[in-house]
């Protein structure tokens, strides 16, 4: 009894419910069986209302005929399976993938991400590294054993060794030292980097720099690579972006002192010359020795911080207002004296904000985003996971995963749960089939630490897809968004096929159209008229040429007459104008025989009006184009007509009135 008056009254509760919630959204209109709600239609209404027009009744009404010829196209796309097609599948997937992105970051991880790079966008720093090479995939004790490398090199240099030898002698960063290739000889670096700003390196390593005090030597930072020592050496106020023109003095290969000292002076007298008021860019292009430039006056493309020698940098962001030049500075490269052109501060959060995004989209700090998100889901759905029941993997997944040969072995039960999201769960035979599905060609390592990484990967592609598919229910406006999209494509396919493509390949129709309504397709009065144009404004040439077709001579041999191989005195128009199609048929009479002389520019024109054309129907190929068109509007109302017979609708109008 207990149970049949819970029952009775959950009932009622329910329909209580129901009954309320069709009152607040009330049905506005059935198409064959389905229902559109008011705020459906509203929500419809009001995006097309596009130029924010007030809501009345009659645009109501208006919309409302408008939307119910949109509901039943779609219906007729729907059962002629329009929807069914793998082409629209493929379409529509595509659509909803992009749609779903904003679903599927987390806001606040984003937020903070975007912040961080826009602070460190305002500064730029000079670093110098040690790297200990350690691939991302290494055992437990090869990572182990790079860490205390790497340790062990920063107390040493902490205790006062020079961090640049030890990066020469110790760093797997090829650059750090002396190095000869193919017969060309490199200087070393010495492990200094110098200026970087936000995304120029890879994001465990931008952040260990960003978080070194200047003089200071980071803990070992973990990337990709292996392991850093970061040696933070300046930071200064962001570059920016600047164009600069510069003067640029090589000091010869194994050149002496005095050598040394007379490139030197010659940089001291040029600089002189400059400060004295001699041009630039001439100085520049008659003593630089950057040939690539010099002809320029020494303009240099646009660069930031990341995009010169650090010597280059430091002096540039030293020049405080446009147009100042450098004192001469020393290089690895000779002496340089640079003039500041033109500068672009960083700007604003907002400035930045679109730029910020996209580049935070192919970083890898985007990771961080995904990892948050993963977070979430795991907590929302209640993710579990059961670790023991993937020993099973480790005995079944061969060495041939890694030639990209391996498969599901038959005969083996897979069918325990790995894990568990929402109701899902996702067993060992899952599992494998992924691995099968997205092995390669690569390097073999060791096969359990192979299984947990895909694992991960596993787990973290289900949680992201779980998630994808629960968009609908999670967000009406996404559910709504993605509807939209459904009925639009449907509606654009079944278009093009019943009116669009149909007028331009239904020639017959479109033919017998034109018959019915040619007279609404009307010439107004016109003229055939000659336009003869003399490029001369001799009057000889004018007079033998109005006397030649007064004589009734053809356009041929008049032609004959003026032009020849070499010279083209004469040019000859005939055809049909109307009002507006020529400006010397404009400025004639209207009326038979040959126009007196029209000079323009150093030519003679002389029109002869063949005959006046009254008013009559152009032909299809002469108004092809709107005749196509009205073509298009009949199809599609003839369609429409259809439509409306064969598929019964109704229209709430107590409802519709109700809007205001």
């Amino acid at each position: 009894m207990k149970k049949l008056l819970i029952a009775i009254v959950s009932v009622l509760f329910v329909t209580s419910l129901t009954e309320v919630k069709a009152q607040q959204d009330p049905v506005i209109l059935t198409v064959a069986g389905e229902n559109i709600t008011k705020s459906e239609f509203l929500n419809v209404y009001q995006k097309n209302n596009v130029n924010g027009d007030a809501l009345d009744q009659k645009s109501l009404n208006e919309y409302m005929d408008l939307y119910v010829n949109f509901r039943l196209k779609v219906k007729e796309a729907e059962d002629l399976g329009l929807d069914t097609v793998k082409s629209f599948k493929d379409e529509l997937a595509g659509y909803r993938k992009q749609l779903a992105q904003p679903y599927l970051i987390d806001d606040k991880m984003n937020e903070a991400l975007l912040n961080e790079a826009y602070n460190r966008k305002k500064e730029d720093i000079r670093a110098s590294h040690i790297l200990i090479k350690a691939d991302k995939n290494a055992t437990p004790a090869d990572t182990l054993a790079a860490y205390k490398k790497a340790m062990a090199l920063r107390k040493r240099a902490l205790k006062g060794e020079d961090f640049g030898m030890l990066a020469a002698e110790y760093s797997d960063d090829l650059s750090a030292r002396d190095r000869d290739v193919e017969g060309r000889k490199f200087t070393g670096n010495k492990g200094d980097l110098g200026y970087f700003t936000v995304f120029d390196m890879v994001y465990p390593f931008e952040s260990g720099a960003y978080n070194t005090p200047t003089g200071e030597i980071s803990m070992p930072v973990r990337s990709d690579f292996g392991y850093h020592l970061i040696k933070v050496t300046d930071r200064k106020p962001a570059l920016g972006r600047v164009q600069v023109a510069h003067i640029m003095l090589k000091i010869p290969e194994n050149a002496s002192p005095a050598d040394s000292a007379m490139v030197k002076q010659k940089a001291m007298d040029l600089y002189s010359r400059i400060m004295n008021g001699e041009d630039f860019a001439r100085i520049a292009e008659q003593n630089s020795d950057d040939k690539s430039t010099a002809s320029k006056g020494g303009v240099l493309p646009w660069f930031g911080a990341n995009k010169m020698i650090p010597e280059f940098i430091k002096e540039v962001s030293s020049i405080k207002k446009l147009n100042d030049v450098t004192p001469p500075f020393l290089s690895i490269y000779g002496w340089h004296i640079v003039k500041l052109l033109d500068r672009k501060e960083i700007g604003s959060y907002a400035d930045n904000l679109n730029e910020l995004k996209q580049s935070l989209t192919r970083s890898d700090r985007a990771k961080k985003s995904e990892e948050a998100l993963i977070n979430r889901i795991k907590q929302e759905y209640k993710f579990s996971e059961s670790p023991k029941n993937l020993s099973v993997m480790n005995k079944i997944v061969t060495d041939t995963i890694f030639k990209a040969g391996w498969t599901v072995p038959e005969g083996v039960k897979l069918n325990k749960t790995l894990f568990n999201i929402g109701r899902r769960a996702y067993t060992q035979l899952d599992f494998a089939r992924y691995l099968q599905k997205n092995q390669r060609r690569q390097s073999p390592q060791n096969i359990e630490l192979y299984i947990k990484e895909k694992l991960n990967q596993y787990i973290n592609t289900s949680l992201l897809e779980y998630e994808d598919s629960m968009l609908e229910s999670k967000y009406p406006e996404f559910k709504a968004l993605v509807k939209e999209y459904r009925d639009g494509i449907l509606l654009f396919e079944l278009t093009d096929q019943k009116v669009w493509s149909k007028a331009v390949k239904d020639t017959a129709g479109l033919e017998a159209f034109y018959e019915r309504n040619k007279n609404n397709y009307m010439w107004d009065q016109r003229l055939d008229a000659t336009i003869y144009t003399l490029d001369s404004i001799d009057q000889g040439l004018s007079t033998r040429l109005r006397k030649a077709i007064k004589k009734g001579l053809t356009d041929v041999e008049i032609l004959e007459q003026f032009n020849n191989d070499s010279v083209t005195l004469l040019t000859i128009e005939q055809r049909k104008y109307a009002k507006g199609d020529n400006a010397l048929i404009d400025s004639i009479e209207w009326q038979t025989g040959l126009s007196p002389e029209i000079l323009d520019e150093g030519r003679v024109h002389m029109v002869k009006v063949n005959s006046i054309l009254k008013p009559e129907p152009k032909m299809l190929n002469e108004a092809r184009g709107i005749i196509t068109a009205d073509y298009q509007n009949y199809l599609e109302k003839e369609w429409i007509r259809e439509l409306r017979k064969k598929y019964d609708f109704d229209i709430k109008e107590e409802v519709l009135s109700s809007i205001k």
